[in-house]
């Protein structure tokens, strides 16, 4: 991979959107620079000079420059961001599948923390925290007005320190707050069952360091109890995506061999690039983990589970399943983050990620602001997709790269926005808590129960929220 290491998605304290991203170990040279803009950066060191000399209070001029340079990445789009000391230390950290901190899977909704779902073990997981928990402030700071990476760097800290969080949970329409431990949080990415004889359940919720070899052994671990499976489902939902060498492997298990997994184009020659189901796209070290796979693999009926929280790793690996006709994917339109950050170091502790490039399918698709629509939609529940207006996909993100057929269509966009307002209306209006969404991986999980009846041959209760079928007919123009 020449001294690369590629990320495809990452997860920042577990939030939810993805990144494919590309760390390159030495700066890139250009040739073709435009001449710099003399005037406007005679402007810039105008405005550094009357803040430093004006300000009401002293202010340190490194903080200045640092905050000048973050301003101008992230005015790029949702993903470019200037990494200081502290969080390019979080970056590399995360990549390995821990990090000190609480313990959550986290978006963003309406400027607060939301709990996508507590890290199974972690201090945020014993104290209580549940899927849907808002987190209002954190310490004596309102959330309300801070940045992702703000509200991250607040929650995160050294081991065995401690961080207080006012909680405000919908279904009861109650805040209180909770006292959390930070301790170091050790992701598990694979988890496999068989959910009943001759049929196995393998579910990815990011794409770690240890992704691939946990996949081989929880593999291993099904052909143990049945070597003659007759089905397989490949769990995706909400996994925000990760290593990208993994999203390749993973792909790679079930392709046959030198297919195209995913490729890339950009501006520069380092952004275009074709990454195939072969040992030297994602084998380390000279090793390739997947030769211990039965060869049933490449050919075992599959399905693939996505939601609208399956972005960028697990996107490539839905996007190339289904390209190549190996599996069905069933379940909601996925994220819709199809572009490349390439993160280039600008110092040992500092780096800067930037957007440098598009993902494709095999097939030549570019799913940014789109994301891959499933061949058979599945509601979340037998009940339909209740908060499916709620959610936050891409094309939702404030100045997020145009989709290659996009189009801006404001009427759309005010439906969606009343539908999501009634929605909330009727959750505080509400004096019964909604029910909520049964555990990945259980009797009571309806997607899964629907791909099970897809491998047996049996009728599927397919989606009918009307939401979905317009996204659907969308797409499909």
């Amino acid at each position: 991979m020449g001294g690369k290491l590629k990320v495809a998605g990452l997860l920042i304290a577990g939030a939810v959107a993805g990144a494919l991203t590309t760390m390159q170990l030495q700066a890139v040279a250009r040739s073709s620079l435009s001449p710099l803009p003399l005037e406007e950066l005679q402007q810039l060191a105008a405005v550094f000079g009357m803040v430093k000399s004006d300000y009401v209070e002293p202010v340190d001029e490194k903080k200045l420059i640092s905050d000048a340079i973050s301003g101008m990445v992230s005015g790029l789009d949702p993903h470019s961001q200037y990494f200081d000391k502290k969080t390019f230390r979080e970056f590399r950290e995360n990549t390995g599948g821990k990090f000190v901190g609480i313990g959550i899977e986290m978006s963003m909704e309406d400027g607060l923390v939301k709990v996508v779902s507590p890290i199974e073990g972690s201090p945020a997981f014993r104290v209580g925290l549940k899927p849907g928990d808002l987190i209002t402030r954190i310490d004596d700071t309102p959330v309300k007005g801070l940045t992702v990476d703000q509200a991250v760097k607040r929650m995160r800290g050294e081991p065995s320190t401690k961080v207080n969080l006012t909680i405000f949970r919908k279904a009861e329409s109650r805040s209180f707050p909770v006292t959390i431990v930070r301790e170091e949080i050790r992701m598990q990415s694979v988890r496999a069952r068989m959910v009943e004889p001759g049929y196995g359940w393998i579910r990815v919720s990011q794409f770690q360091d240890r992704t691939v070899e946990d996949f081989v052994r929880k593999v291993e671990e099904l052909y143990k109890a049945d070597p003659n499976l007759k089905g397989m489902v490949l769990d995706l939902r909400n996994d925000p995506g990760g290593l990208l060498d993994g999203a390749v492997a993973i792909s790679a298990a079930f392709l046959p061999p030198d297919v195209t997994v995913v490729s890339t184009n950009g501006q520069i020659a380092d952004s275009r690039a074709t990454f195939k189901a072969s040992p030297e796209f994602y084998a380390r070290r000279g090793a390739d983990p997947l030769r211990r796979l039965p060869a049933a693999m490449k050919t075992v009926p599959l399905v693939v589970l996505v939601n609208e929280g399956s972005a960028s790793a697990s996107e490539i690996v839905a996007g190339a399943l289904q390209d190549h006709k190996r599996a069905t994917i069933m379940g909601a339109q996925t994220f819709g983050k199809g572009s490349v950050q390439t993160v280039r170091p600008l110092s040992a502790e500092t780096a800067l990620k930037i957007t440098t490039a598009r993902y494709y399918t095999p097939a030549g698709r570019s799913i940014q602001a789109k994301g891959i629509v499933p061949d058979i939609w599945l509601d979340e529940t037998a009940d339909g997709n209740v908060f499916a207006a709620l959610r936050m996909r891409e094309a939702d993100l404030q100045k997020h790269l145009q989709g290659s057929d996009e189009k801006k269509d404001e009427a759309r966009e005010k439906a969606r926005e009343e539908a999501r307002r009634k929605i909330e209306e009727q959750l505080a209006k509400s004096r019964e808590a909604p029910k909520p969404l049964p555990e990945f991986g259980t009797p009571e999980d309806f997607p899964l129960v629907q791909a099970l009846n897809q491998l047996r041959g049996k009728p599927v209760v397919v989606s009918k929220t009307q939401t979905e079928r317009k996204a659907e007919a969308d797409t499909k123009q």
